[in-house]
């Protein structure tokens, strides 16, 4: 009779921890980890958005919703698919090529040090990490899916339901949710680990090569005028320039297409300079295959339109040395972080 008594009470318990309906049990309440990023040297403070802290849960979410294929309309691809992380997380192709085998006009752009940027994308038509990841799953010639599908794959998976819940603390799934998890992921790619940086660093006892500072000295002087464009600690500005690639710009206006301002024919935004060396193909359009051809581009092939950028001061380049050409190869080849492709916690998580 005891024993009958007991195992009542342990049924009691049991049903209790059941949902109204006694089917699911009630999970335990759970709580998202906070993470606070450190701040690379010089680098500025990185804005979180209110709604979105990021989490240990969330991060590891958006890890494996960057990797997942689910978020293609046919299983088939990735985020990771057109942004490698050997790469620097950008695509080698010239073009990226979608789900239907179309392929795309423009480079991927790399995913580098995004947190910080606030206008992304070749055109700037995203406002912010949030806004650019919602881009790609939709667009016909890239990953070509339906969110609200993608939304009721993630649901009947064996692990995202419960990612989800930890990455959220409630139940359930949703577009904004997973969209929120990939941005939190995307906000951890920072890198910040080159020679560069180290030569930045006060008594790291690093430095640079004769041939690597004499390229610095150039990259910042009024000669070669890279700065303006490229001179913060990010090496971009994060602003829209006609760089002098086209006389035309009717094949693809740039900024123009979002602001439809024509003063903003042939602009587009400033690419990050860091991790040149895994990033080619260069330029909005991959047309140049190496950084050489990029220097020389910018010594004597620059092309005059009504909307050049004004710093863009010499008409057809500005006429390098092949001593000034391959110092200042060897100065960008010092913005190289190898720490940064080989990164484990950026890797696919399966």
């Amino acid at each position: 009779m005891k024993h009958l008594w007991i195992m009542t009470i342990l049924f009691l318990g049991l049903w209790s921890c059941r949902d109204p309906k006694g089917v699911t049990p009630i999970e335990e309440p759970f709580e998202p980890t906070l993470v606070t990023l450190e701040m690379p040297y010089l680098f500025p403070i990185m804005e979180i958005p209110e709604d979105n802290p990021l989490t240990i849960e969330g991060i590891e979410l958006g890890r494996a919703l960057f990797y997942e294929p689910m978020l293609s309309g046919d299983d088939s691809q990735s985020c990771s698919s057109c942004h490698l992380a050997e790469a620097s997380f950008t695509d080698p192709k010239r073009f990226s090529k979608g789900i239907d085998g179309l392929l795309g006009k423009r480079n991927a752009m790399p995913i580098i040090n995004v947190g910080w940027m606030d206008k992304l994308f070749w055109d700037g038509r995203a406002s912010g990490v949030e806004d650019q990841v919602i881009f790609p799953v939709e667009d016909p010639i890239e990953m070509h899916a339906n969110w609200d599908n993608v939304i009721q794959k993630l649901q009947s998976s064996d692990k995202y339901p419960e990612l989800f819940r930890k990455a959220f603390k409630v139940k359930g799934i949703s577009k904004n949710r997973a969209i929120q998890a990939i941005a939190q992921f995307e906000r951890t790619l920072i890198s910040a680990n080159s020679k560069t940086d180290k030569v930045l660093e006060s008594g790291s006892g690093i430095f640079y090569t004769d041939q690597e500072q004499e390229g610095r000295d150039l990259f910042f002087s009024e000669r070669a005028d890279c700065f303006h464009c490229h001179g913060s600690i990010l090496f971009t500005d994060g602003k829209f320039h006609n760089n002098g690639l086209d006389e035309n710009h009717e094949a693809d206006p740039g900024l123009y297409l979002v602001t439809q301002n024509a003063a903003d024919k042939g602009k587009f935004k400033t690419p990050t300079l860091r991790n040149l060396k895994f990033t080619a193909p260069y330029m909005h359009d991959g047309r140049f295959e190496t950084l050489d051809e990029v220097i020389e581009f910018y010594s004597s092939n620059v092309k005059v339109s009504s909307t050049l950028d004004p710093l863009m001061t010499h008409e057809g380049g500005i006429d390098m040395t092949a001593t000034e050409q391959a110092a200042l190869k060897a100065y960008l080849l010092t913005l190289t972080d190898t720490s940064f492709i080989n990164n484990e916690a950026c890797s696919d998580p399966n």
